[in-house]
């Protein structure tokens, strides 16, 4: 799987998801990203990429050419790389788009490749946005100062679902959301620590029991925590 991320800070997303599990599968090529700076194709002499909004009002919107030619210098690879002419997924980061969630993450999963679009300022022309995106996604009810830090959040929670880039799959098949549950609790040595002890049932070595204290434990803590994941 291949992460594309349109964005006037590409240093921030390489530096943030060069790291640890996604930066060993980057690496050992199970996923591919790339960042690409937006003003690298703007056409004036100060690269400038931004403008003042008609109609008014406070700050800059960032203009629809670089943008859109940002975006054709990737989708035009994507095509040739892939053999095919299907308009490549483009997910524009905005705190107006559906929240993003676990099933969201499945779902784009499955693309070979994904861009992602990181607007900044008060936002990108609409005229851009109306011709490329394909999804506008939120990580949450609040407003970010660019779209980096979710786009990298939603590449490290898609990456994990790609085959080979968790050492164990079944990790992200029992995880919290996986099936509409918060995970069980773990625990590790020692078996006590300042008074309090690892469950017994976890020592007994009895799978089945395990297994049966593990879907009660998960249960539990989606009532108490997550009841409207019921």
């Amino acid at each position: 799987m291949r992460f594309h991320v349109l964005t006037l800070f590409p240093e921030m997303v390489l530096d943030g998801l060069n790291t640890s599990i996604i930066g060993r599968a980057i690496q050992s090529g199970k996923i591919g990203l790339e960042a690409v700076n937006i003003r690298d194709f703007a056409t004036n002499k100060h690269m400038k990429v931004d403008d003042y909004p008609y109609g008014g009002g406070a700050g800059m919107v960032m203009q629809a050419e670089p943008v859109y030619l940002a975006y054709q210098s990737v989708a035009e690879r994507i095509s040739v790389i892939a053999e095919t002419s299907k308009k490549p997924r483009v997910v524009y980061l905005t705190p107006q788009g559906s929240v993003f969630n676990q099933r969201m993450a499945e779902d784009l999963s499955k693309e070979e490749d994904l861009i992602f679009l990181c607007g900044h300022y008060e936002g990108i022309d609409e005229r851009v946005l109306e011709m490329i995106v394909t999804d506008h996604v939120s990580i949450g009810d609040y407003v970010l100062t660019g779209g980096e830090l979710p786009a990298m959040v939603m590449i490290d929670t898609i990456s994990r679902l790609v085959e080979g880039v968790l050492h164990n799959d079944d990790s992200a098949r029992y995880e919290s959301f996986a099936e509409n549950r918060l995970e069980y609790p773990q625990y590790t040595r020692p078996e006590e620590f300042m008074g309090r002890k690892v469950p017994e049932v976890l020592l007994s070595g009895n799978h089945a029991k395990i297994a049966e204290w593990r879907e009660e434990e998960s249960l539990k803590r989606t009532r108490e925590r997550r009841p409207d994941l019921l």
